[in-house]
C-alpha cells in the first residue's frame, strides 16, 4: 500500500481511526481499515497518538504484537477474499468460518499461513508461494 514507508503507513492508519472516530465519510480502503481497527479495541488507543504510533518499536522481545502489522494481515487477507486471489482463497475461507463459526478467528488462523508463506518468501529473496499458502489454508480446512 506504501512500500517501505512506514512512517506515512503508520500515519495514514492513524488518520483513518481519527476520521471514523469521528463519524466521517470512509472511502473504501478506509472502511476496510475502520472495520479492522474495530475489531481490535486493545490498538485504538495507540492509533489515537499518532505521535506514540511513529515512534514505537515492536520487537518479539517484547513480547508485544505489532498492532500495524496484525491490522495490515487482515487487510491483506480481506483483500485476497474479495477478488479470490490467489484463486480458491475465498471457498476455503467460506469453509472454515462455516466450522468454526467465527471469521474473526479464521483470519487469524490464516494470517499464521499468510505469515509463515512471506517470512520463507522474504528469507529466499522470492515471491510469495501462492500454492504453498493454499496448501497451508487447506490443511486447516482438514483439521
Amino acid at each position: 500500500m506504501f512500500g517501505n514507508d512506514r512512517d506515512h503507513l503508520r500515519r495514514y492508519y492513524c488518520t483513518v481511526w481519527e476520521k471514523a472516530s469521528a463519524g466521517q465519510p470512509l472511502e473504501p480502503l478506509e472502511q476496510i481499515i475502520a472495520e479492522a481497527i474495530r475489531e481490535h479495541p486493545e490498538y485504538q488507543p495507540v492509533l489515537a497518538d499518532a505521535d506514540a504510533a511513529l515512534g514505537r518499536e515492536y520487537t518479539p522481545e517484547q513480547g508485544q504484537t505489532n498492532p500495524f502489522l496484525h491490522l495490515g494481515m487482515h487487510i491483506a487477507i480481506r483483500e485476497q477474499l474479495g477478488a479470490n486471489r490467489p484463486a480458491g482463497v475465498l471457498d476455503l475461507y467460506q469453509r472454515l468460518c462455516r466450522r468454526a463459526g467465527d471469521a474473526h478467528a479464521v483470519e487469524h488462523r490464516m494470517m499464521e499461513c499468510l505469515g509463515e508463506t512471506l517470512w520463507e518468501a522474504q528469507r529466499a529473496g522470492r515471491e510469495p508461494d501462492e500454492r504453498a499458502y493454499l496448501e497451508r489454508l487447506r490443511r486447516l480446512a482438514r483439521a
